[in-house]
């Protein structure tokens, strides 16, 4: 059953419609194949219609629709030969962030993700795709073994932000994130990270300070969630659609601003609406962002990738 957003309920009415008439012909073998299509086309134009002007906080709900694919779907169709790896030799294993070793086209990889979960049981299971301590560890355990055999890291980003209990702030949550961070920076590979939903706060850069940063067209990527910054700044979490337009959390936003480096397109409706053609084309964007980083040496890489960084401060206080 398709789930339809709130500012989605006019296409919702139009397809519900189509799915009557398609039912009611069945049984009677009546030819209602015009009618159909009329609508069909309506609701495709009010589709395209609706899409094409999006506000920040209706991209933020696209972000967040339950049916986009999860990082979990990235890796069983982008990753052959996928082999996890648990745990950070430390504490425990996170099951927000998942991580180990395959092939991306043929190629051995590291591959990280931060993953929601697609129903009740495995969004617990996977605490709702927002890690504590040790899924950081476990990233940068992963990110360090890549360096070492010299694989390539993909990693798919997810999250809301990093769990905020108490728990996750007695075992060192900000630093677990500071050293992630630090890792991915410091890798003498190439990083490729892809925005695939929500890319919330420290818990979303740990696992994106790559050398290409890769968005889908309806993901968001923020400081902190609109609800969050609303709650802050006006004592009411009921102002998150003004938040969100004063964040600057749409991919078309953060290009702009140069903090991603590119926007990789999503079927019209977003990714939710066809699956296989968003995989297959952020499967296209990652191999060419993997071709624009091969035969560079690992210490060009850090450097290359550090003053990235750094520039985005410049530019941004300048």
């Amino acid at each position: 059953m398709r789930h339809f957003l709130e500012f989605e309920k006019p296409i919702a009415e139009l397809e519900g419609k189509i799915e009557e008439l398609r039912r009611m012909s069945e049984p009677d073998g009546i030819n209602i194949a015009d009618e159909v299509a009329r609508l069909t086309a309506v609701a495709d134009k009010q589709l395209r219609s609706t899409y094409a002007k999006l506000t920040p906080w209706q991209k933020t709900q696209v972000a967040r629709h339950p049916d986009r694919p999860k990082a979990q779907d990235y890796i069983d169709t982008l990753i052959t030969e996928f082999t996890p790896l648990a745990g950070d030799r430390a504490f425990a294993d996170d099951a927000a962030v998942l991580g180990g070793m395959g092939r991306f086209r043929g190629r051995p990889v590291v591959v990280l993700g931060t993953e929601k979960g697609t129903d009740t049981e495995s969004r617990v299971k996977h605490n709702f795709g927002m890690a504590r301590p040790e899924g950081y560890r476990k990233a940068r355990r992963l990110v360090e073994l890549a360096g070492r055999f010299k694989l390539p890291v993909l990693t798919f980003v997810d999250t809301s932000g990093a769990f905020p209990g108490i728990d996750a702030e007695a075992r060192g949550q900000a630093e677990a994130i500071a050293r992630s961070i630090a890792a991915c920076l410091e890798a003498p590979v190439p990083v490729v990270a892809t925005i695939i939903g929500e890319g919330g706060s420290g818990g979303a850069i740990a696992l994106a300070a790559g050398d290409r940063v890769l968005m889908l067209e309806h993901a968001i990527y923020s400081v902190i969630s609109p609800e969050g910054c609303a709650s802050i700044l006006w004592r009411d979490a009921a102002q998150a659609s003004v938040a969100a337009e004063a964040l600057r959390l749409t991919a078309e936003d953060l290009l702009r601003l140069k903090l991603i480096d590119q926007i990789v397109a999503e079927p019209l409706g977003g990714a939710q609406r066809d699956k296989a053609a968003t995989l297959q084309s952020v499967s296209r964007a990652i191999q060419e962002a993997l071709a624009g980083l091969s035969g560079v040496d690992g210490a060009s890489l850090r450097a290359k990738r550090r003053e990235k960084f750094l520039a985005m401060g410049r530019e941004t206080v300048g």
